[in-house]
């Protein structure tokens, strides 16, 4: 019988600023996530627009009495509204009841009702995240490894190839497998540069203290009300990226995977065809 037998190679993928870099950032967006969802809370709602009256948000999260008078949390998306009673809304304490609250207690940092604290956590951990992107930044334009998230042109030729390869969880071999493909290439770029810059910027634009200096950006944006809800549009963009992003952790191995950003080592196969070779030979000699 002729054919290919797969290995693996090892191989260094990701370098020490790499590997400091991607678990600050584990750190810092789980916490700022968390404590959002605090100040969030304060004024579960969401509206656009420079003239906003506060009476017409486009999402509002809160708690209404049924017509048993019982308590029902909702999630309004304009008029349209689904029940999300012992989650969004109501949720249950720590004695075990009913309490409105936008987002549970579980979810949030801290887990009372504390919202001087929680923005104490979200400013903080904000500014770590900010300057350990721009240090990033900065060792990737210096280093080449920005010319790594770079598509180029015979990727771009394979961009729907790379969807289907995707869709299908068919995943490379060999040496490209060493390499980031397209859609990797350009969720990071995605995420960095859009909504990484979306998020500080609307982040400032709804500081009091910055309207000196972020007037005109939070004019062009549609006033402050309308960069709080971009600002949380780029949150829940985050969040879909860490869940396709981890899904595609574990769909692709694991344990290899998480090696490989804690001690730079990765496994990657590759067709050994040396089986078939000396089938070959055996019958140059017949």
């Amino acid at each position: 019988m002729t054919g290919t037998r797969s290995r693996n190679e090892r191989f260094y993928r990701h370098r020490l600023p790499v590997r400091i870099a991607h678990w600050l950032n584990v750190l810092c967006m789980f916490i700022i996530l968390l404590s959002g969802l605090q100040i969030f809370n304060a004024h579960p709602a969401l509206y656009w627009g420079h003239d906003s009256d506060f009476e017409s948000p486009w999402l509002s999260i809160g708690a209404y009495r049924d017509s048993e008078g019982k308590l029902e949390g909702r999630a309004y998306l304009g008029d349209r509204h689904i029940v999300t009673t012992g989650f969004l809304g109501v949720s249950s304490n720590a004695d075990g009841e009913q309490e409105r609250r936008a987002f549970p207690s579980w979810l949030t940092i801290p887990s009372s009702r504390w919202l001087a604290m929680g923005r104490n956590w979200h400013f903080f951990f904000a500014w770590i995240l900010v300057i350990n992107a721009a240090i990033y930044l900065a060792w990737s334009t210096f280093s080449g490894h920005l010319r790594d998230l770079t598509p180029t042109r015979t990727e771009w030729r394979g961009f729907g190839r790379s969807i289907v390869d995707h869709l299908l969880l068919r995943h490379p071999v060999g040496d490209a497998a060493r390499r980031y493909n397209i859609l990797q290439k350009l969720a990071y770029l995605l995420v960095i540069f859009g909504l990484g810059g979306l998020i500080v910027i609307t982040g400032l634009c709804m500081s009091p203290r910055m309207d000196t200096v972020m007037d005109g950006i939070m004019s062009l944006l549609g006033g402050r009300q309308s960069a709080r809800s971009l600002h949380f549009i780029a949150a829940v963009g985050f969040v879909l990226f860490v869940c396709i992003h981890l899904f595609e952790v574990v769909v692709t191995g694991l344990w290899n995977n998480l090696r490989s950003m804690i001690t730079g080592q990765f496994d990657y196969p590759v067709e050994d065809d040396s089986a078939s070779k000396k089938v070959e030979k055996s019958h140059e000699h017949s």
